[in-house]
């Protein structure tokens, strides 16, 4: 009988281990961390006693270590083309929060003011798929653009977003101050709105329509009722309102997408040529305002061999190398329009690719 009971009370410590496993389990699957979109303690760097005020126009630029020339060259054009207050925003990881800040403090953008945000790459978990013909789409910071009110980003009711590989030449005051329409939480450019350009796309296979960003042979994407020759646009250049941005919770939805795309690989990088950009076609169809063509002009860095008249390219306002050929590599067209901009990196570290004499 002895034996008995204590087998009994070995089976029933066992069975109460066993719930209490069960319970810590399914407990710890219900409060996974939600991650912060900033890392605790981001840096604030700047002029002496400088802070952002309600008349600055915030401008939003992502700098990764291995592209930081690019995104100086950016800050620089956009600085010394405005004539009124430009704050901003340089969003990193934590290795290259260093190297922007020695980059500005010993070149002539010393005068900037500015503030170093650190992206929290943890927010993305399980959003992402790690594949990709081009990996460099799958950069952490590529997805910065779908956290905008979240970055601790004060006073400012819209906000102006570049990616790093783009010029501007005009004022970024008139880029701002775009009329949105009522209820559109941000300002594109459309892809179907250069008819000058159209035979250029066209000689280097460019998508214009969402037939080159979605698969459509997924129900969910034939279900969302898009039509596929429906012209697409470019998230590398935009102006978002803040408030409406919130309001229609943009960020939630585009995470939604994200994590479709995970489970059922809606817009697979084959088609789309990256992960970045369905969403935000997805989450603001036929819900944006159309920004002036001359505001960003693309498809630079499509072709080695494909070139805009000069003509044009001297009226454009914002010149966007987006695509393979970037212009601190090589080939590229139209080099001296960037290099106008550019500023050698004070470490040597960041050096252009350039044919040798």
């Amino acid at each position: 009988m002895a034996l008995l009971r204590n087998i009994n009370r070995g089976l029933l410590i066992l069975l109460v281990l066993v719930t209490f496993a069960l319970l810590y389990n399914k407990t710890r699957l219900q409060m996974l961390p939600n991650y912060s979109v900033l890392k605790i303690g981001e840096t604030k760097m700047g002029m002496e006693d400088e802070k952002e005020m309600d008349t600055d126009i915030p401008v939003v630029i992502c700098a990764s270590e291995e592209r930081i020339g690019a995104s100086m060259a950016t800050i620089n054009s956009v600085y010394s083309n405005s004539r009124a207050s430009v704050f901003f925003y340089i969003v990193t990881l934590r290795d290259a929060i260093k190297k922007i800040r020695e980059y500005i403090e010993k070149t002539k953008l010393r005068k900037i003011r500015y503030k170093i945000l650190e992206f929290n790459p943890m927010v993305l978990k399980g959003k992402v798929n790690p594949d990709s013909s081009r990996p460099e789409l799958l950069h952490p910071l590529n997805f910065v653009r779908f956290y905008l009110p979240l970055l601790a980003i004060e006073n400012h009711e819209r906000i102006v977003y570049l990616d790093d590989d783009v010029i501007v030449q005009g004022d970024i005051k008139e880029l701002y101050d775009i009329k949105l329409k009522p209820g559109h939480a941000a300002a594109f450019a459309s892809d179907c709105d250069l008819p000058s350009t159209h035979e250029m796309v066209r000689s280097v296979g460019m998508q214009t329509t969402y037939m080159g960003f979605l698969d459509y042979r997924k129900e969910e994407v034939r279900e969302l009722g898009i039509n596929p020759s429906d012209c697409s646009f470019n998230p590398g250049v935009f102006v978002a309102d803040v408030g409406e941005w919130k309001q229609q919770k943009i960020t939630k939805q585009l995470e939604k997408w994200m994590a479709k795309n995970v489970r059922e690989n809606l817009y697979s990088s084959a088609v789309a040529g990256g992960v970045a950009t369905p969403p935000m076609l997805i989450v603001f169809h036929d819900k944006y305002t159309t920004i002036d063509p001359l505001w960003h002009v693309r498809h630079l860095g499509w072709s080695p061999d494909a070139r805009y008249p000069r003509s044009f390219l001297k009226e454009a306002h914002l010149l966007h190398w987006n695509g393979h050929f970037k212009p601190w590599d090589y080939p590229c067209v139209h080099l001296d329009l960037w290099e106008k901009w550019f500023i050698p990196d004070p470490t040597g570290t960041f050096t252009l690719v350039r044919p040798q004499d």
